[in-house]
């Protein structure tokens, strides 16, 4: 059984109904200045209020997320590769715990990689990150990466969730792939669902359904939200098919509105500053 710390600690990420919509801006650990993530602070700032988590970096804590927020962390600690290595699963651990609990982080996230040259590696360093959590319950979720030459199928994804649950991760992050229910079925710790690439509005929509209908524990949301051409608005209907069980139609009915009174707003607050300028000119 968890101790109540780590109970404590995993409700803030996982609400109340057992469901999370988690905001994955950890890109540039291995990307560098990803296309909506360049100024992450303006990027993150707006979406934090509607996010019930931030996976970011510790970089991008203490330079870019307000220290008044009170959104949850989830703290990605591996790394060690970059888009210019040719084997992406050559990975390490980057942060303590102990730096994590400093940061007030509410979970830490890890990759493992499940049949790439450094497997073992990877899930050695679960393991180890693990037994260091449980000792300052600290829960820890597993991220299923997948290298160039793995496909993202049921049997491969169910072998990866099974394994970092095995090992003791709290919760685990995946794909989506035909055949889902399989993957929750045979994983005794929570799903979350990756979002993957960036898709058109309502595909993204249809695949949080499908997941979260399929028994995903919630959605671990990146390019999706914040490379939207409206990611306040996005992020909402996000929440609306996670937490309200919004069909994908009424979810993207309901980010098309939230869309089109930001643009309203913004359209007002232009032409208030426009009459300011022109007044000062007489």
């Amino acid at each position: 059984m968890y101790d109540w710390g780590l109970k404590n600690r995993l409700s803030r990420v996982v609400k109340s109904d057992g469901k999370t919509v988690m905001l994955a801006v950890d890109h540039g650990y291995f990307l560098g200045p990803t296309t909506g993530l360049e100024d992450a602070e303006k990027t993150i700032k707006p979406l934090l209020p509607y996010a019930d988590a931030l996976m970011p970096t510790r970089g991008i804590v203490r330079t870019s997320v307000s220290p008044i927020s009170e959104t949850p962390i989830v703290l990605r600690v591996s790394g060690g590769n970059s888009i210019l290595d040719e084997d992406l699963s050559n990975e390490g651990l980057t942060v303590s715990v102990e730096d994590a609990v400093r940061l007030n982080a509410s979970a830490v996230a890890l990759s493992i990689y499940v049949g790439s040259p450094n497997q073992k590696e990877t899930l050695l360093n679960l393991a180890k990150l693990i037994d260091e959590g449980h000792r300052y319950s600290m829960p820890v979720l597993a991220v299923t990466a997948v290298g160039k030459n793995m496909v993202r199928d049921a049997r491969y994804l169910a072998l990866s969730c099974r394994i970092a649950a095995e090992l003791g991760a709290h919760f685990v992050k995946t794909y989506y792939c035909e055949g889902f229910e399989k993957l929750v079925k045979t994983c005794p710790v929570p799903l979350v669902m990756a979002g993957g690439k960036k898709l058109p509005e309502y595909e993204a929509l249809e695949l949080t359904y499908n997941a979260i209908s399929r028994g995903a524990a919630g959605v671990d949301m990146g390019r999706n939200i914040f490379q939207s051409e409206a990611p306040v608005a996005m992020i909402q209907a996000v929440r609306a098919i996670v937490h309200d069980n919004a069909t994908p139609k009424k979810a993207y009915e309901i980010y098309k509105g939230f869309k089109a009174r930001l643009k309203s707003k913004k359209s007002k607050v232009k032409g208030v500053t426009a009459s300011k300028e022109q007044l000062s000119r007489h």
